[in-house]
This record gives C-alpha cells, structure tokens and sequence, in this order.
C-alpha cells in the first residue's frame, strides 16, 4: 500500500499519467470509484483524438489506455478515496476501508457538466444530448440541434455548432444573453441562431435518439416542442475537488490552479485535466496534462527521495 504516485481519476488524463509514471519506473497506482476512463465513455464517438482517422468509440479509446498502462506496471484500484492527507512529505489517501501512502499524488477526478435534471437528459446523454460541441458538432451536420444556456460558452459553441448544423436554438431563461457584449453581436449576426428568450427545458424526446426538446416560456406560460437533433447543455461545470477545498489553491470556480509543470501550491501534488483551470477541456488536452504530470511527478520524487526515508 506504499507507491511512488498514486492517481486519483482514471479519465484520459489519469491514464495517460499512469502510462508514462509506470514506463518511467515509478510504483504507480490508479484509483477510480465508478468507471475507468470517465465521462469520455459515452461519447459513442471520438473523431478528433490525433490518430483514428475513422473515429474511435470513447470506451475502446480509454480501454486501449488502461491497457497501456497496464502493460507498463499500473496498478488500478476501484474505490472512492474519502479522505485526503497531504501534510509532510508522505501524502495519505483513505478510503472507507484502507489507507494507501504515496510520494506523490496526481489530481485527474475531472469535472462534470452540471444537469438540467429533466426526463430524457440522463436516457439520452450520448445518445443526442451532448455537454460538448467541439467533441460532437461535427456529427450534426445538416440537421437542427438547440443549445440551452446563455453564458460565454453557450454562445461560442453555437457559434461553432453553426459551422456543421442547418439550424441553431439557443434557449436561455431570460430576455438577455450573459456572454460578453462582443460575442453577443457576432452571435445575433449568425443567420443559422435562433434565440428562443424566457424559456426553460421541460423535457427532453426521443426514445433511442434524441427528436425534439419540450420548452415553457416563463412569460407566456405557453409550453412548446421544437423538433431538434441534439441537444447540447451549457448551464455550467463543476470540478470534482470537494476533498481538496482549504487543501490546495481553488480558482473562483473551484478549478485546481496549477503551474505549466501541473504543480499545484503544495509540493508533490500535481493536476490533470478537466480538474485543472484551463481554458480547453478536450480528451487530447488532457492526455497531455496527464503526461507532464507524470513527468513532474517522477522528476519530483526522485530529487526529493532521500527526505521520504522510513516514513515511506
């Protein structure tokens, strides 16, 4: 129960970490508390990932990782880490049962899109209700999608949902869009968006595939069916550092704050992907937080490993 690094999150970003601190030497260990690779495997598709020409499933690509990183000598372990030490130099993960000791520790729980939490969301995620465009857009070309939020991201990623799709919804709860005056008029000057104000999702339709999404005008009181493709959710994403507030340093939205080297303030602890403040969460952005990582992380532990003596 004693490793050179131990990664918590098994997305891409953790895998890809394990690959290179286990082909590097280190005793790596992964823990994962639900389902190795993350929020990836349900994207029926991935066809932006350098390499697959043809796209790849996000099951098969996270199953070919742990694999990899398997072949090089990690350990994987499914239970949900509970407590966190990170006090001195050896830092202490608990779970409901054991405590595992490490150099080093390696953050890749990710983040995840907060729910609109209605019938047909969870049914259908992968299935037409999608979370990111960049990763999916290019599947809806020629067809009509509604993106609901009406932040900066929201606006964007319509924007560039517009470059594949015929027609663009764009439901926001209000009369007034909050993403930046700048984009805001390059978004009311797009002739493929369409804002449909004062509304909220009631429903989600479709049975294998998303066909439509039920909206109520907050001041009509009216309830309508627009019939769409996809439904692409932007209303927000929560990090999963809940463990970690008052333990490392959180930008305003809860987002571990690392250096280039994913150095977090404490010495020893590093940060991959989505858990990362950054600006550009995708599978490859990830991959590549997880490989520096690792490399931090081994460079770190070596340089300091006369100080973990006994107490490792």
């Amino acid at each position: 129960m004693r490793y050179d690094v131990i990664i918590i999150g098994a997305g891409p970003a953790g895998l890809t970490a394990a690959i290179y601190a286990a082909r590097s030497g280190m005793h790596t260990l992964v823990m994962e508390k639900s389902v190795i690779g993350g929020k990836i495997t349900l994207t029926e598709e991935v066809e932006n990932y350098p390499g697959f020409e043809e796209g790849i499933g996000g099951f098969d690509l996270t199953e070919k990782m742990q694999k990899q990183a398997i072949r090089f000598g990690t350990e994987f372990l499914t239970k949900e880490v509970t407590e966190i030490g990170l006090e001195g130099g050896c830092k202490i993960i608990g779970t409901h049962d054991a405590n595992y000791r490490a150099k080093s520790i390696i953050f890749c729980a990710g983040a995840y899109p907060r729910r609109l939490n209605v019938p047909g969301e969870e049914k259908l995620t992968g299935r037409g209700v999608s979370y990111c465009a960049t990763c999916d857009g290019a599947l809806y070309k020629g067809k009509t999608v509604a993106v609901i939020g009406g932040g900066d991201s929201a606006i964007e990623e319509a924007m560039f949902l517009s470059r594949f799709a015929d027609k663009v919804y764009i439901i926001h709860r209000r009369d007034t869009l909050r993403a930046q005056y700048i984009i805001q008029q390059r978004a009311f000057k797009n002739p493929k968006l369409e804002f449909v104000w004062d509304s909220v999702p009631q429903e989600i339709k479709g049975e294998n595939k998303v066909e439509g999404i039920e909206i109520y005008n907050r001041k009509t009181d009216k309830i309508n069916l627009l019939h769409v493709d996809g439904v692409f959710i932007y209303v927000g994403m929560l990090p999963n550092t809940g463990l970690l507030e008052s333990k490392v340093e959180l930008d305003s939205a809860g987002f571990i704050i690392t250096d280039e080297y994913m150095q977090t303030n404490i010495p020893g602890v590093f940060a991959a992907g989505d858990i990362r403040s950054k600006i550009l969460r995708q599978v490859i952005t990830a991959a590549a937080d997880g490989a520096i990582a690792a490399w931090s992380s081994e460079k770190w532990v070596t340089e300091h490993e006369d100080e973990f003596g006994a107490e490792i």
